[in-house]
């Protein structure tokens, strides 16, 4: 009645990172290393109404080194954009001192910069996927590629493909062995807290939502199909390991009610490491929670959270039940420091016990929220 053995300490408290409040613009795409070092980027955008066209907007990046008291602004490789253009880059943490940030195309040549020293220097490359890698190394993150046919954007794509983005050069590399989960396969970029990879998709024989995890930084899987509520395929499924069960939010079009964006079908539970699951709560027309912006924040003793588009709510039973807790809006993903959360911009909250939070700001200016 455990998940799988996890390192001593894994869902302590919440390692506390400094606020750098006054730095420029906004902050998006934050990482981490486990050593706590992080990078983010920014972006400072002048705009006037009357004529847009005449806007534009600096990039930055935000660094912390390991055990510094605050971030610091570092030259960003992103080039000026005008306002009009927006901002579609992306920043992926690779270890300690090692990011890559991409530009907002996604294209297999589009351009990446690489740093391995803090962000003091950054390598130019391009997104495309070279060669093969037997397994997933520390640091690294794990997304995808088109596989069918090769280079084809995420809309036109037949087949995806599991892909290493590497924490020695940035390039990606396809995952030698992968699990049967179907033409389009999503991926967790990081691992959970005791270490497995997991990925979510379609058993082949039925159709139906499933999931793979890997105890071996990616070198053999184990599949499992879950106890869906639908016949069809939904989005993908959002998976969370907590000190005592594993949390799998299935993410699909929901039947009856009013349409909601970021639907979430049902929530599983596994205990066993994800061999087997339990459907532990099923959507319903009105039935709340009815969306997940994220992941699930799973906590002791059967706690789990879920943050909708609109509020957020809480579960003692494992699921069964839940009631409201308050605004939602929160988006939630992975990170080598634990559960980070979005609470507004440049707003940010870490977790690693579901339960005790430790809250920073990062830019914004002189903002008040």
């Amino acid at each position: 009645m455990s998940v799988s053995p996890r390192p001593a300490g894994v869902f302590g408290a919440p390692p506390r990172l400094p606020s750098s409040p006054g730095l420029p613009g906004w902050a998006h795409s934050p990482g981490f290393a486990r050593d706590g070092s992080g990078f983010a980027l920014l972006a400072d955008c002048v705009s006037e109404p009357a004529a847009p066209e005449s806007g534009f907007c600096r990039q930055h990046v935000a660094v912390r080194d390991a055990g510094a008291k605050e971030w610091v602004l570092r030259r960003s490789p992103l080039p000026e954009t005008r306002g009009t253009e927006g901002i579609s880059a992306n920043l992926l943490a690779l270890g300690p001192g090692r990011a890559l940030v991409e530009d907002g195309g996604g294209e297999p040549g589009a351009r990446t910069w690489f740093t391995r020293d803090g962000g003091r220097s950054w390598r130019v490359g391009d997104r495309r996927t070279v060669g093969t890698i037997p397994e997933i190394p520390a640091g690294a993150v794990l997304t995808t590629d088109c596989a069918e046919p090769a280079g084809a954007g995420p809309d036109l794509c037949d087949r995806q493909r599991l892909v290493v983005v590497s924490p020695q050069d940035g390039r990606r590399r396809a995952l030698a062995r992968v699990p049967l989960l179907g033409a389009h396969p999503r991926p967790a970029e990081q691992p959970e807290p005791d270490g497995s990879w997991w990925v979510s998709g379609t058993d082949p024989l039925s159709g139906r939502a499933a999931v793979a995890v890997s105890r071996d930084a990616g070198r053999s899987w184990t599949v499992s199909r879950l106890p869906s509520p639908a016949t069809g395929p939904g989005r993908h499924t959002a998976v969370a390991v907590g000190r005592d069960a594993v949390y799998a939010a299935e993410l699909g079009e929901l039947t009856g009610g009013e349409p909601v964006k970021n639907p979430m079908r049902a929530l599983h539970r596994s205990v066993d490491g994800g061999r087997t699951w339990q459907r532990m709560w099923t959507t319903g027309r009105e039935r709340e929670p009815r969306t997940l912006l994220g992941l699930p924040v799973p906590g002791p003793g059967g706690r789990v959270e879920i943050g909708g588009e609109l509020s957020g709510y809480g579960s003692v039973d494992g699921g069964r039940t839940f009631v409201r807790l308050g605004d939602g809006g929160h988006f939630i993903r992975r990170t080598p420091l634990g559960l980070l959360r979005e609470q507004a911009p440049c707003q940010y909250a870490l977790t690693v016990d579901g339960v005790r939070w430790s809250e920073f700001r990062l830019a914004c200016g002189d903002e008040v929220f």
